[in-house]
């Protein structure tokens, strides 16, 4: 499945895709064009609908926002297509070249995916076309080849999945929660007017989007750490102040889940205070264990 649509008062063209089972669409990507720019390229399974879609447009160059292949999955295609340059953070670029070294989960290959080998270049601090300059801003948490790239004369901001609206409730294993707050707070203090995020969403007043969810993020951050410091385990924590696990979490086979979001606030913290009666020493630590591993394995 593809939409094609012009943003509404800007030179902005919004490819939404996701592959269709069982008759419905699944976890939405996105990509943008202006002005010969193209921003990602979705996922492999729509690929031959997002080239055929762009033979009235024409693509100059192309940037991928980071390496996960629902953001880098028609590169090969398109680039063949139209013998254009692909830009990234130079830690993508071995992805790029072989997808495989990203090892994907059953899920991922069903919604997205394996992508084709791409021929990538490294990004450098700005972007140009004929008419817009655009800023490479680099924003790790989501995965550490993360950039976004800011127009500041329209205040248009290209998130990828820097920012993503909503109110996490789960966290995929490998992202860094800390890293995710911190690149909001840089975004945060860019004049912001439009968000383009990875998923489809165009939001205006964007800055006060940016704020709104370090905001929540923050604050949940600090009702985990108190819950922790008063003895509770990860798992406790979880279901006190996240409820059930989403729907995610089932189709993911735990890969995205409370629990994880949980562990990467708790990543590095060492409680102030002993376990309080009622929770053993025990299960703090092996929520604290859970913490270290995750840490370990990003």
């Amino acid at each position: 499945m593809i939409r094609v649509d012009s943003v509404e008062g800007t030179a902005v063209v919004r490819f939404r895709m996701a592959r269709q089972v069982l008759g419905r669409s699944y976890y939405q990507t996105a990509a943008y064009w202006v002005d010969g720019l193209l921003i990602d390229t979705g996922c492999a399974h729509t690929a031959p609908q997002l080239t055929a879609a762009l033979k009235s447009f024409g693509v100059g160059q192309v940037v991928n926002t980071h390496s996960h292949e629902d953001h880098i999955g028609a590169n090969a295609e398109v680039q063949e297509q139209f013998g254009c340059p692909i830009l990234a953070h130079p830690e993508a670029l071995p992805i790029l070249q072989d997808p495989k070294l990203q090892p994907l989960q059953l899920y991922r290959r069903i919604f997205w995916g394996w992508p084709e080998p791409s021929r990538g270049s490294a990004i450098g601090e700005k972007v140009e076309t004929e008419a817009f300059s655009f800023q490479v801003i680099h924003t790790p948490g989501h995965s550490p080849d993360h950039i976004c790239l800011f127009e500041p004369d329209r205040g248009w901001l290209f998130s990828g999945d820097a920012y993503i609206g909503g109110r996490d409730r789960a966290l995929r294993q490998g992202y860094d929660i800390h890293g995710i707050i911190a690149s909001l707070k840089k975004l945060a203090e860019l004049p912001v007017g439009m968000i383009f995020s990875g998923s489809g969403t165009v939001r205006t007043e964007g800055r006060q989007h940016l704020v709104e969810k370090i905001d929540y993020l923050e604050e949940l951050g600090e009702q985990i750490h108190r819950l922790y410091k008063e003895g509770l385990s990860a798992r406790r924590i979880r279901r006190r102040l996240l409820g059930r696990d989403p729907t995610i979490t089932f189709l993911t086979l735990g890969h995205f889940s409370g629990q994880r979001l949980v562990q990467s606030y708790l990543a590095g913290f060492e409680p102030q205070e002993p376990a309080q009666e009622g929770e053993t020493g025990t299960e703090r630590d092996e929520a604290g264990d859970q913490a270290a591993g995750e840490e370990a394995g990003k």
